[in-house]
This record gives structure tokens, C-alpha cells and sequence, in this order.
């Protein structure tokens, strides 16, 4: 076996070690597959094997789960419902022998172990897992539009009991090791480097090789549908699952559906009810878009699928941030974790000094979750340095313009910073708007000025969109990108154009409940038919949360910068009148569409007198149009970022989308959306809409002509962009 290797000591105690050659992680590839039930079956075997202890011999992790991309492929390629069944039972299949092979095993947990690795542990039948903070232990596939398909519902099910198992698994929930223990997922926790020991002293203690749901006394904890406190988890389980997933992920009804029916059967039974909701997740549309875009596709982008091959790799060591806002203070956190020296640049020292405070609040929040040492915190804290003085900006490998969204301002820091830098460093804007070309004029450089947007809070947000300006070269782009992926975020290029791809994208969500609102819906039906379609939040809430008063600026800006050809989104005036005569900016001043002096927070009862309510009332029917008029405006506007050379890989389009403005996941992104709607039949859903609504609903001549052809965008343009 190429993947586990199986030494066997004087006690009789077989130490399989789990490392796939030639990965970083460990993951459950198709080869790891097939070999799992080889070493079970010598476990079985061979009678000097009175017991097994299983462990990774990767410093990385235990296991990561699924490859998923070679999972899908085993169980979909060209496979009838039976055949992918038959590849979906071989896992659950044996782990079901693993656990019922009449010897004790014990799984020595020495780093995460996640979706399958978990699964991979919970069929052993005592777990140990090392006091180390970095260590996750979780069933995330619900993440990825899947459930545990390894035997996870119905073992940790059996382990905790529906609610606590449920919530775990439909939030895609991870633990650390001490939560972990008090949940009762993992039996013991060891000290770093102890896991394997004391899963031998286990079971030389006499450690029982039989799970506790093949007892014949075994009882589910909480109990079953029929058991009178059991039943409650169902019945608002179901409600709860509803209101968080709107029914949008088939994910989430099969995972209620294999543990309802599943804990009622023996576990034979129990796990194959499992594979049967598993394959029939697996191949639903939504699985397969989501594993697409959210694994495969971002996984290739982490690792630099569109860097230009031939510029030879960099490593950023020092990296100035201009403006110490939150967003700049926000960039600064993520490279000091990243090990990059900082300088931390504002017009004042209070406010720069502000700006550090905000990386040392967000310092402290890992230094008391136990994610860093104190010197380590210490360190991290000391690499950005606060300060007003441009001269510290010297020996800089980049610099990230993070000032307010005024051409002006941003013109007058790039001349100053660009007098300190050497040759080849990059000069990268955080605008989200205003085009790179024209804020490249400011640069006697512009081959080394670039646009590096970042979204906020940068801590939390996973995605930087690269905007290339008219004159940026090959060499800043594949800078930028290496820096990207230093700091750990997943990166998308895109060409330059007003909003580039997501806020060009994103605000067009915005501007469509406007329109709604213009028309007469009621605030709160516009919300909630947003959030059904499986946006994060309604129009009007997202509308609070990125500022009406920005609206207002970049609004004043962009009809400067148009003249004649600015053309007012819908309900812009009912938005500066919020502004300008009512003084509300949205959720930052607590005063927007919303009031957010109480929780939760409250519709504004004033906004009836700006917009009056027509539409209360709804139906189905009408639900379902508008959610798909939400969804078809970002489309539309996708495609036509599309034919003007905006974006132009299927993959950055659908992950972009998605992580920066939270477009539908459940459709794999807007790309996908569109595939998996059919080119023809969504160009006639958008010329009805464009009659009914306006011509902002218009299919650009590339959907048109692509709809002609019986084309899709990944069958036509996958793979058209240069890999690394």
C-alpha cells in the first residue's frame, strides 16, 4: 500500500499510519479509497493483530476529508444510479467492517480531521486528539452543497444526539479539541505528540472493540422521532432548517431526511439510507455547481491558476498600507499574520496609532482563544509600526493606497509614496470603484500600479479582486498575486472599467430592490424575497450595511465623471434624500432603511413617506418571479462584464461572485446560473424581464450569440486562461 503503513509492535498493536506521497494534506483520494479496506481486512486477518492505533504522518493534519474532484468523478463519470451508489457504499461499506471487526481500534488525532477524516476516526472506537489549538474537528460538506457521506449523520448522530449532531452538520460546524471532548465527539485529550500513546494505553487497558450502538442496550441520547422530547427536534429542526436555507440547498432536506429515517434503523440499514441521500445529493445541480466553484475552482485560484508563468515567483517582505481605516487596519492584521513587516501610514499619529489599535483588538482575540503564544502575539503585534512618516516607506516590496474614495486624495499619497519606492516594487489601489487607469495618471509608473481590492472586514473576508489598469504589466500582476496567496486570500484578475466585475456586480442587487421599492413593493417584501433567493441579506439591508452615504458619493463622482452619459439609478433620489435632508447613513450612524437603536433591528417607519407601499401582499408565484429577477439582474450584469472584457474565466467569475458579494451560493455563481439555466431559455427569461422592467435587463450580444450556438460559458471559455 502506497498510502498506510502498518507497523506492528511486541504487544500485538498494529500502528497504521495514514500519508498520502506527495500531498501536503492528507485526503481521501480514490487510491486511499481502495486501500482502506485492504489494511481492514489484514486487521481482520491476522490473528497476531490484537489491536490498531490510526494516525497521520503529516505535520499538516490528520485528514481533510474528500477529494472531492476525484470523488465526483468515481461516482458520476458516465455512472448509472446504481453505479454511483455501488462507488458511494465502498467507504461507509468499510468503515462499517472496520468498526465491527472484533478488535479494538483507536484513532490518535494528531491535527484536523475534517468531513471524511472525521468520518475516517468516528469509526473507530476511541478517539484521542492532541491539545493543540490549531486542530479542527467537523463534518463542513453541507459548505460545499453535500452531507456527510461516510457514515457522519448517523455515528455522530448516535454520539451527541439529533439537535446537537444536526446543528453541527447543517452549519458545517467545526470544534477544537477541548469543545470537541465536552461534546462528546473525541474521549481524551492528550498533550502535542502524546495521541499515539495513549491510544496504545488504551487499548492495552483493555479498551472495549465494540461501538456503543451495537450494544443491544444502547439508547439514542435525546431520543428518536417517536420518543415524546425526540420528536421536538424534528419537528423544529424542520422549521429551522427552512428558514436558514429556504429551500434552497437539497443538502440540507436530505440531511434531515437520512438522520430522521436512518436513527430508526439498525446501522447496516441506517448507513446505506445514508448513501442513497448522499448520491442523490451528489447529483442534483446544486451539488455539483457548488463543488465546482467553492472547491475545485477556488482551489485552483488559491494556488495561482491565472499567474503568469513566466515571471519568476516573489515573496513580499515588507508591505506599507496608506490610511489606517478600518479597511487599512484590517489589511495591515492579515499581513502581519502572514509574517510581512507593516507600515501603517495616516495623516495624523492618533489616527494611525487608531489604526494599530485595531490590529492589536484583533491580535487579542486569538491570543485568548489560545491560536497564539504570547511571544508570538507580542511579535506579530511589534511588525506594524504606526506612523505619519512616508519616509518609513523605503525598502517597501508594495504599498496598498487604502484612503478615502476621492481621486484628489488618492493622486496626492501615490506621488508621495511612489518618491520612496525602488524600482520594481508595485503600487496597488484598494479603490472599489473608480477606475485604474485614471488613478494611474497620479504614477510615473503605471506598470507597476495595479488595483488590489480587498473587502471588509479584511479578517473575515476570503476574496482580493486584482484589477489590471490599461498600462499595469505582467510582472505587478504576478507580485500581487504572490502576495495574495502569502496572506492566505483567493484571488481573482480582472480588467479595468467603472465598479470592475464585483462592486459593478453587486450593486446592481442593490439597485434592483430600489427599483422594487420605486415600484411599490413593501420594504419588507423586498427583503425577504432577497433573502430567499439565497442572497446573505435582503437589498435594503445590504444597502445599510455598505453605507447610503457612499451611494450618494460614488454617485456624484460617477455623474461627474459621465457628464452626459450618467444615467441616475433607480430610487437614487429617495437614497440622497435619506442622506442629505434626514441624515441617515445606514447601519454605521444606526439611521438607514433600518433603525438599529433596538434589537433586532426595525424597519424605518418614515420610509413609507419617501416611498409609498402598493405591493403588500404575496404569492408564490410572485415570490418565485421576483427571486429570479433578483438573480437574473447580477447575471445579466455578469455577462455583460463578460463581453466587455471585465472577466474572462468562468472560475473567477463564480468564485468572485460568491465570496465577495455573497451571490446565491446554491447556484454555483452566476456563470454556473446561467449554464445550468440553459443560454436560450435565460435569454428569453431576460427579454421578458427587459419588457417589463427596462432595458438594464437587455442579454448582451455574446449571450445572444452563444444562445445561438447551444453554448455554455464553460464549455466555451474553461481553460482559455494562461495557468501557472
Amino acid at each position: 500500500m502506497e498510502n498506510f503503513k502498518i507497523d506492528v509492535d511486541a504487544d500485538g498493536i498494529a500502528l497504521i499510519t495514514f500519508d498520502v506521497p506527495g500531498r501536503s494534506m492528507n485526503t481521501l483520494t480514490s487510491s486511499v479509497m481502495a486501500e482502506i479496506p485492504q489494511w481492514i481486512d489484514k486487521v481482520k486477518g491476522d490473528d497476531a493483530i490484537k489491536g490498531v492505533v490510526l494516525t497521520s504522518g503529516k505535520t499538516s493534519g490528520f485528514c481533510a476529508g474528500a477529494d472531492l474532484g476525484d470523488m465526483a468523478d468515481g461516482m458520476l463519470g458516465g455512472a448509472d444510479l446504481q453505479a454511483a451508489y455501488d462507488a458511494g457504499w465502498k467507504l461507509n461499506g468499510a468503515l462499517r467492517a472496520l468498526e465491527t471487526c472484533g478488535k479494538p481500534v483507536a484513532a490518535a488525532i494528531n491535527g484536523l480531521a475534517l468531513g471524511g477524516g472525521l468520518e475516517l476516526t468516528l469509526a473507530c472506537h476511541y478517539r484521542v486528539v492532541e491539545d493543540d489549538p490549531k486542530i479542527q474537528l467537523g463534518l463542513p460538506e453541507i459548505k460545499v452543497g453535500l452531507f456527510p457521506g461516510g457514515g457522519g449523520t448517523q455515528r455522530l448522530t448516535r454520539l451527541i444526539g439529533v439537535q446537537a449532531a444536526m446543528m453541527a452538520m447543517s452549519e458545517g460546524k467545526s470544534f477544537r479539541p477541548n469543545d470537541a471532548k465536552g461534546a462528546g465527539i473525541v474521549h481524551e485529550i492528550v498533550a502535542k505528540g502524546g495521541s499515539v500513546e495513549a491510544a496504545r494505553a488504551w487499548i492495552k487497558g483493555g479498551g472495549k472493540a465494540q461501538q456503543p450502538w451495537d450494544d443491544k442496550g444502547f439508547k439514542l441520547p435525546g431520543g428518536g422521532p417517536y420518543h415524546p422530547a425526540g420528536v421536538q427536534n424534528f419537528l423544529v429542526g424542520n422549521a429551522m432548517l427552512r428558514k436558514q436555507s429556504y429551500g434552497n440547498y437539497p443538502a440540507v432536506i436530505n440531511l434531515m431526511k437520512a438522520v430522521y429515517e436512518g436513527v430508526q434503523l439498525p446501522m447496516d440499514a441506517a448507513l446505506r439510507v445514508e448513501t442513497r441521500y448522499f448520491i442523490k445529493t451528489l447529483m442534483t445541480p446544486q451539488a455539483r455547481g457548488m463543488i465546482r466553484s467553492l472547491f475545485l475552482s477556488k482551489q485552483e485560484l488559491d494556488k495561482g491558476a491565472v499567474r503568469p508563468k513566466d515571471v519568476p515567483p516573489s515573496d513580499p517582505k515588507k508591505v506599507t498600507v496608506l490610511g489606517a481605516g478600518m479597511m487599512g487596519a484590517g489589511i495591515a492584521y492579515v499581513n502581519a499574520l502572514a509574517g510581512i513587516q507593516t507600515i501603517l501610514i495616516d495623516r495624523d499619529q492618533e489616527a494611525a496609532d487608531k489604526g494599530k489599535a485595531h490590529v492589536e483588538e484583533l491580535l487579542k482575540k486569538r491570543l485568548s482563544r489560545g491560536q497564539l503564544a504570547q511571544d508570538k502575539y507580542d511579535a506579530l503585534l511589534a511588525s506594524v509600526v504606526a506612523t505619519t512618516d512616508y519616509d518609513h516607506i523605503k525598502g517597501s516590496d508594495l504599498v496598498i493606497e487604502a484612503v478615502f474614495e476621492n481621486r484628489e486624495i488618492k493622486a496626492e499619497v501615490t506621488r508621495r509614496a511612489e518618491a520612496q519606492l525602488t524600482p520594481g516594487a508595485v503600487f496597488g489601489s484598494n479603490t472599489s470603484t473608480l477606475p485604474i487607469t485614471g488613478l494611474a495618471e497620479a504614477s510615473v509608473r503605471p506598470e507597476d500600479f495595479i488595483g488590489i481590492h480587498f473587502f471588509s472586514p479584511v479578517d473575515k473576508m476570503m476574496l482580493v479582486e486584482i484589477i489590471m489598469g490599461a498600462k499595469t504589466g505582467q510582472v505587478a500582476l504576478a507580485k500581487s498575486l504572490d502576495y495574495v496567496m502569502k496572506i492566505k486570500k483567493t484571488p481573482i484578475v480582472v480588467n479595468d472599467g467603472r465598479g470592475f466585475y464585483t462592486s459593478r456586480c453587486f450593486g446592481t442587487y442593490v439597485a434592483e430592490g430600489m427599483a422594487m421599492l420605486e415600484e411599490g413593493y413593501a420594504p419588507a417584501l423586498i427583503d425577504n424575497i432577497g433573502r430567499a433567493t439565497g442572497m446573505p441579506r435582503g437589498p435594503l439591508e445590504m444597502h445599510d450595511d455598505v453605507a447610503l452615504d457612499l451611494s450618494v458619493k460614488i454617485a456624484k463622482q460617477t455623474a461627474h465623471d459621465l457628464g452626459d452619459a450618467y444615467s441616475p439609478l433607480p430610487g437614487s433620489e429617495i437614497v440622497r434624500k435619506m442622506v442629505e435632508d434626514l441624515g441617515r447613513y445606514g447601519r454605521k450612524n444606526g439611521k438607514g432603511f433600518y433603525d438599529y437603536d433596538t434589537k433586532p433591528k426595525t424597519l424605518w417607519k418614515g420610509l413609507s413617506e419617501l416611498a409609498t407601499v402598493q405591493i403588500n401582499d404575496s404569492t408564490p408565484e410572485m415570490v418565485e418571479d421576483q427571486k429570479r429577477r433578483l438573480l437574473f439582474r447580477q447575471a445579466v450584469e455578469v455577462a455583460r462584464c463578460w463581453e466587455e472584457g471585465v472577466i474572462d474565466d468562468p472560475r473567477e467569475a463564480d468564485v468572485g461572485a460568491i465570496l465577495a458579494w455573497g451571490f446565491a451560493p446554491w447556484t454555483g455563481g452566476p456563470i454556473t446560473y446561467i449554464d445550468q439555466y440553459g443560454l436560450k431559455a435565460f435569454v428569453e427569461q431576460a427579454d421578458a424581464y427587459a419588457a417589463k422592467y427596462g432595458k438594464r435587463f437587455s442579454p448582451p450580444k455574446l449571450l445572444r450569440d452563444m444562445a445561438a450556438k447551444g453554448e455554455t460559458f464553460y464549455g466555451r471559455f474553461a481553460g482559455t486562461k494562461a495557468a501557472a
